[in-house]
């Protein structure tokens, strides 16, 4: 693609992502409203609200792809793709809930033994209903988290990558986990992620949080060759992730993002750690003209 349509893509994408994102949330940010406890389940309207916002990167992403590209079809261009063969796309699935379930569980380990996590123990008569439940509600919400992860990772990051030389590659990492995380804002101003922080606290710690995740979510992906796992792994992250919390926390405790859990610093550790172990062995590289690096391996091993 010629240089100039691929800025032209790049500008639009984001400026309709992040329009969809300010027009979605008016109504609240109209309203005042305000969300003070981490705690808070967020009503009728604030469910309205979010769904709308999510599906605006995917609306823009199909909308680049259709009428500024003009590069195909729009399955090929997001990697809206089953992994193949099944049994790989059941592997990669499933590592999309193993890892971000084992991420949440050492980044709440890591608190607890810091004492800023007031874990109250694991129940076995509430855990599976718990569990269920979590489950379900990961269900539920992969249509709005494709609408996410359409436009992150199957349209921003692979752009952004261009040849997967390592200068263009560290740029893709670092511009598309910030954007993802400044396309939160008008959320952060409202107190979504870090209930009762000021935004000057809120939007620092969402950059690194975002920085820090968006190469699990690439990985992933280019482990697979589809978008389909990363969009499992964010579904995790954004409600199972968030239920760990609250589940296995002392119930008459104050919950504090900041501290714990993925989205806090000790989740930050942990996610440091895990990327740079990414990193270091060539998992975070697109593999340019082939298939990805997993898969090529997975065949070799027969």
């Amino acid at each position: 693609m010629p240089p100039r349509s691929r800025r032209r893509g790049l500008l639009v994408y984001l400026g309709v992502a992040y329009a969809g994102m300010w027009a979605a949330m008016a109504p609240l940010l109209a309203g005042g409203f305000r969300r003070g406890d981490a705690r808070q389940d967020p009503g009728a309207l604030e469910q309205a609200c979010i769904a709308a916002a999510m599906f605006a990167p995917a609306l823009a992403a199909i909308l680049v792809v259709r009428w500024v590209e003009r590069g195909g079809r729009v399955r090929d261009a997001l990697a809206l793709r089953w992994p193949r063969p099944w049994g790989r796309a059941v592997r990669a699935c499933l590592m999309a809930l193993a890892v971000p379930a084992g991420l949440t569980a050492a980044a709440l380990a890591l608190s607890t033994l810091a004492g800023r996590y007031p874990f109250d123990g694991v129940h076995g008569d509430e855990l599976g209903t718990w569990a269920g439940a979590a489950a379900l509600d990961l269900l539920l919400s992969l249509p709005l988290f494709f609408g996410e992860e359409l436009g992150w990772q199957g349209y921003l990051f692979p752009r952004l990558a261009g040849d997967g030389g390592r200068a263009a590659l560290v740029r893709a990492y670092v511009v598309t986990g910030a954007a993802f995380a400044l396309w939160h804002l008008p959320t952060l101003l409202m107190g979504g992620q870090y209930p009762g922080r000021p935004w000057y606290v809120s939007v620092p710690a969402m950059l690194v949080s975002c920085v820090l995740v968006l190469p699990v979510f690439t990985w992933l992906r280019l482990r697979s060759g589809s978008v389909v796992p990363a969009v499992i792994g964010h579904a995790f992250m954004s409600t199972a992730s968030v239920g760990m919390i609250k589940e296995f926390a002392d119930p008459r405790a104050a919950l504090d993002p900041l501290h714990m859990g993925i989205a806090g610093w000790p989740g930050w550790i942990v996610l440091g750690a895990f990327v740079a172990f990414l990193a270091l062995t060539g998992r975070l590289r697109p593999a340019v003209g082939g298939p990805p690096v997993e898969a090529r391996r997975l065949t070799a091993s027969g």
